[in-house]
């Protein structure tokens, strides 16, 4: 009886998962497709080991070597440790000297939940206006550093500043070390992660913004974006075991999700990490399982970041969330459909189609029923660059002024290539294409084949075949299909706008030298060169390790000396106006005055004295980009009486001109700030047909500093020196002849 009863309750079983028997059947044939591993012997084994250890070992001590360096660099060029505190804040200019004032704020708050508070319901920066800065600034690389500050007792140990740039510049080791690991997980050797750092290094004014602004989000996000590009590239290859996959995803999910909560942009980047997954799983049959764990993991991340950010809505009408919504709709209306029938092939076909539709659709939707502030001025700022439409409007036609937001200079295409950089990245970039589309087009035509004989063993064969290193089939790996989209994509952004060099380089440096190194891809070359002289693997395998070698040591020999001299270069940050001007504010300005002037400068007041300002260096808010736009305008030819209006509206005490701006010699035809200004304001002749307007008032910038009437009834100097003029904005007006 007992022997009876196990085979009927395997019948019933079978009739209830009648329904899974598709995923049963691919479960199994994968299983028995997989090879049975072969126990090594134990000096290969030993070898292994041994090269995993060094390699490890390199990677690490590259990225502290570059974190030393650039301690030691930021030492020589600020001369930082013999400077006072005030001179040493005067080095963060801008928007880095708002992020590290609220690091202050944070350090100076009685407890952590007040100091957090404070920053979110902030009324003590922006006259007449709260603000969340937490979520508007993404300052939360600066609550994190506060609390390690004060958790580790770091207050006995070091200065804020210190701990504040060595966490940054630490982040900048484990960037390179990222980079380091993703290059060796793709070529094979850890060879290639050592070209890569050279490259970063010798070409760090394209790769980073480090040296001119720490305190920048992309320093902090940037660094978990790479962690998580090498977890992807360990993840998606086909021989990863099974703990390798388990830890690649669990360390890619955590990365997506801190580079998400570090840069209110990252969503947009990630999102071209989506099509380039999303492009992947269109050519590349093996990896969808895992593409749409990904995707899977940006669903998390963004509402997860969407709770933390305070409810951050802007994530919810992100482009990748509705992107990723509509991968997996479509994959659920394949999975629907049985393989083989007429609608497969169709749906097969329309898919790209469907997805590009579903997305646009879901898109406005959220957008329709989801309150959000769009940000107008960056679609508008895009049909301006594009030539799509024509503006005199002062911030639009300040930010195309912008060297970052212009296309590349011919400067540095040559520094890339002056490095051996550019040359190895487009030959490694071609043949890595080229044999990627040789793949895709063969799969097509096996398919075909398919379709026509209709046997599932030939698909078997077909589709799922090793790729080994003599079929010199490059394109064949899906890593590589990944990196060669996303590298394109990122190349072909940077091409039109030169601050998103910073995101593609990187990827250059990393993908020349995992070229150069990987024997698989010579054999790929030598197969299309049909080259019969010398054995391709074995001619690879020495060009593999001797390209590189030759590469590196003639960069020691042109590169390595001037680094070492910039090391020796005791240069210094001299700026005595400032420091001046800063020092009179201390002690001659009231507490709760409040100060008008460009944007920039007041960044840097607010961070060295505390006092409120009218405006900040801040492009993601168009209430803060109307005031600069208005602020400016004492720099425009208008009457003393509108700028009065002007900065009373906002409650500003004290008005500082710079000497710099008004006086600005731009390199630039027509984008000095006067010049546009007199554009918006219709004082000058923008394009044809438009009649030029005298205005009957000078320069306020300059009318201002005569000291006469109108001037005096309204302003009054009370500080001046080379570079700054100081006037206190009069409450009651005393008319004088």
């Amino acid at each position: 009886m007992a022997e009876e009863e196990g085979p009927t309750v395997e019948l019933r079983q079978r009739k209830k998962l009648k329904s899974s028997e598709n995923k049963e059947s691919v479960k199994e044939e994968k299983i028995s497709d997989t090879p049975i591993p072969e126990r090594a012997p134990k000096h290969v084994l030993f070898q292994r080991f041994a090269k995993i250890f060094i390699g490890c070992l390199a990677a690490v001590t590259s990225g502290m070597m570059y974190a030393l360096y650039l301690s030691a660099y930021h030492e020589r060029k600020f001369w930082f440790s013999n400077r006072q505190e005030l001179e040493r804040e005067i080095t963060f200019q801008g928007d880095s000297a708002i992020y590290y004032s609220f690091y202050k704020d944070m350090l100076k708050a009685p407890s952590f939940e007040r100091g957090v508070y404070e920053l979110t319901h902030n009324n003590k920066t922006v006259s007449l206006k709260t603000i969340n800065a937490v979520q508007q600034m993404s300052l939360y690389p600066e609550l994190i550093a506060s609390v390690l500050y004060q958790a580790t007792g770091s207050n006995e140990i070091i200065e804020p500043v210190y701990f504040y740039i060595g966490i940054v510049f630490g982040l900048q080791g484990i960037y390179v070390t990222a980079l380091f690991v993703t290059s060796w997980l793709m070529s094979g050797t850890w060879l290639a992660g050592m070209l890569t750092v050279a490259w970063f290094i010798i070409n760090r004014v394209d790769t980073t913004r480090i040296e001119y602004s720490i305190p920048l989000r992309e320093n902090w996000a940037l660094p978990y974006f790479a962690c998580q590009i090498a977890a992807l590239t360990g993840y998606l290859k086909s021989n990863l075991n099974t703990y390798g996959e388990r830890f690649c995803y669990l360390l890619m999910s955590a990365s997506t999700y801190t580079f998400m909560m570090m840069w209110e942009y990252s969503h947009y980047l990630l999102f071209l990490q989506a099509i380039s997954l999303f492009l992947l799983d269109s050519f590349s049959l093996e990896q969808s399982d895992k593409v749409h764990e990904v995707y899977k993991i940006y669903i998390f991340s963004l509402f997860l970041g969407y709770l933390l950010q305070f409810e951050n809505s802007a994530l919810l009408v992100s482009p990748l969330l509705s992107l990723v919504v509509a991968l997996i709709l479509a994959k659920c209306l394949q999975l629907n459909v049985k393989k083989g029938t007429c609608i497969a092939k169709i749906m097969k076909v329309i898919n790209f189609y469907l997805v590009c539709t579903l997305t646009v659709t879901l898109n406005i939707i959220m957008k329709m029923f989801v309150p959000h502030k769009e940000n107008g001025h960056m679609l508008k700022f895009l049909e301006v660059k594009f030539g799509l439409n024509m503006t005199k409007n002062f911030t639009m036609n300040w930010l195309l002024c912008q060297e970052s937001l212009q296309a590349p200079s011919q400067d540095f295409f040559l520094r890339l290539t002056q490095s051996s950089l550019l040359p190895f990245y487009i030959l490694v970039l071609i043949i890595c294409f080229l044999s990627m589309m040789q793949v895709i087009f063969r799969r097509i035509k096996i398919s075909r084949s398919i379709l026509l004989l209709s046997t599932c063993k030939i698909s078997g064969k077909s589709l799922k075949e090793t790729i080994t290193l003599e079929d010199g089939r490059i394109g064949g790996r899906p890593e590589i299909i990944y990196h060669v989209i996303h590298t394109i994509l990122l190349g072909s952004l940077a091409m039109v706008i030169e601050g998103l060099k910073y995101l593609w380089t990187p990827y250059v440096c990393m993908l020349a030298a995992f070229g150069v190194c990987s024997p698989e891809l010579w054999v790929t070359l030598f197969k299309w060169l049909r080259l019969r002289t010398v054995h391709p693997v074995l001619l690879a395998l020495i060009l593999s390790m001797a390209v590189p070698t030759i590469i590196g040591l003639s960069l020691w020999k042109e590169f390595f000396p001037r680094l070492m001299t910039e090391l020796m270069e005791l240069q210094e940050f001299y700026d005595p106006d400032t420091v001046e001007l800063m020092t009179w504010i201390k002690r001659q300005a009231p507490v709760a005055a409040v100060f008008a002037g460009s944007p920039q400068l007041m960044g840097v007041i607010k961070l060295c004295t505390g006092w409120m300002v009218t405006s900040l260096p801040l492009y993601n808010d168009d209430d803060l980009l109307k005031r600069n736009e208005n602020i400016y305008q004492i720099y425009s030819k208008r009457s003393a009486e509108d700028i009065y209006k002007i900065l009373t509206s906002y409650k500003a005490n004290y008005l500082i001109v710079e000497d710099a701006i008004c006086n600005e010699v731009g390199t630039m035809r027509g984008c000095r700030v006067k010049d546009l200004l007199d554009i918006a304001n219709g004082h000058v002749v923008c394009e044809e047909g438009d009649k030029l307007t005298y205005s009957k008032y000078g320069r306020f910038c300059h009318e201002v500093k005569i000291n006469y009437s109108p001037y005096v009834n309204y302003f009054t100097r009370v500080y001046w020196n080379r570079s700054y003029f100081v006037y206190k904005i009069n409450t009651v007006i005393s008319f004088q002849s």
